[in-house]
């Protein structure tokens, strides 16, 4: 008589978790554009997690995606009043996409849609959606999960999750988008070619050539959170956009390590003095210009970005 075939084990609760942990993390960092805020969901998801029995739980991966929406939204909620008050323009946290910076954080997007979803030119038209059209979008855009499974995370109808993601696609289409197509792959050496010949130019105060980098309409968004000097309204056009970092950059870093990275998919420098002070996020636009550079400065948002090796 032959042995019977061995049975597979179920994984226990912890590696169930544990398998699930970089999609929570990624659904949270999306909802919320905070790492930190992100971690902590994944944390209060493991605590409701453990005390449930893993064995009663058919889907554990839909039992979790749920938990954790259902935190991003009651953060979402008490957000609105701090961006309120908020000094100069609020900017999402970097999120490590490249070599550079703590893997605990890495993002594990695989797919174009999941990987567009996490830029900050994204993130900031999602900030335009009320909570749940913004878990609705994110659900249905980012991770593809059918209305039926939605209803059941945001408590409202199939028909009505509709409604709200076909609302929700509105306020962001309705926003021309200036950065890099989603339907058009990344190009990472003409990239970093591109933001070398831009920290060349900056650093050497090289005005006409910054302002051959840049689009005509290039946009430049300063967060400090009133913690570090940084611009307090939005720098619009080639030319101002020019004269800022042929200005500022010869002069504030001067001595400084800058190691050219990946936050949110896209390309980056990361500046450190002699620690962490400065992330710079550039949006390159289908023409191989810069049409958005995002400035990072507000300490409390950089804390989770290691030094460079």
């Amino acid at each position: 008589m032959s042995a019977p075939a061995p049975t597979r084990q179920r994984p226990d609760g912890q590696e169930q978790f544990l398998a699930n942990r970089p999609m929570l993390h990624a659904l949270a960092y999306r909802m919320l554009g905070s790492v930190h805020d992100a971690e902590d969901v994944v944390q209060d998801a493991y605590l409701r997690w453990a005390a449930q029995d893993a064995e009663t739980i058919e889907n554990p991966a839909a039992f979790l995606t749920t938990v954790a929406t259902r935190l991003c939204l009651d953060r979402l909620r008490s957000a609105a009043a701090k961006r309120e008050v908020y000094v100069g323009p609020w900017l999402p946290e970097p999120l490590p996409t490249g070599t550079t910076g703590s893997s605990k954080y890495t993002d594990p997007a695989s797919t174009v849609a999941l990987r567009e979803s996490a830029s900050i030119g994204m993130l900031l038209l999602l900030e335009r959606l009320s909570p749940a059209e913004r878990a609705v979008f994110v659900l249905r855009e980012a991770f593809d999960v059918p209305y039926p499974q939605i209803a059941d995370i945001v408590d409202y109808s199939p028909e009505s999750c509709r409604q709200l993601h076909r609302r929700a696609r509105q306020k962001v289409s309705s926003t021309t988008k200036r950065s890099r197509t989603a339907d058009r792959p990344a190009d990472p050496v003409r990239d970093r070619r591109l933001v070398e010949s831009f920290l060349a130019a900056a650093e050497g105060g090289d005005l006409e050539s910054l302002k051959a980098l840049f689009r005509e309409d290039v946009v430049v968004l300063t967060d400090g959170g009133g913690k570090v000097s940084a611009a307090r309204n939005p720098i619009y056009g080639m030319q101002n956009a020019a004269r800022l970092y042929a200005k500022v950059f010869p002069r504030r870093f001067v001595g400084s390590k800058i190691t050219y990275t990946s936050y949110n998919h896209a390309p980056a420098l990361l500046v450190e003095r002699p620690r962490v002070t400065f992330a710079y996020i550039f949006d390159i636009d289908d023409e191989g210009l810069i049409a958005n550079i995002y400035m990072i400065a507000n300490p409390d948002k950089l804390t989770h970005l290691k030094p460079a090796a």
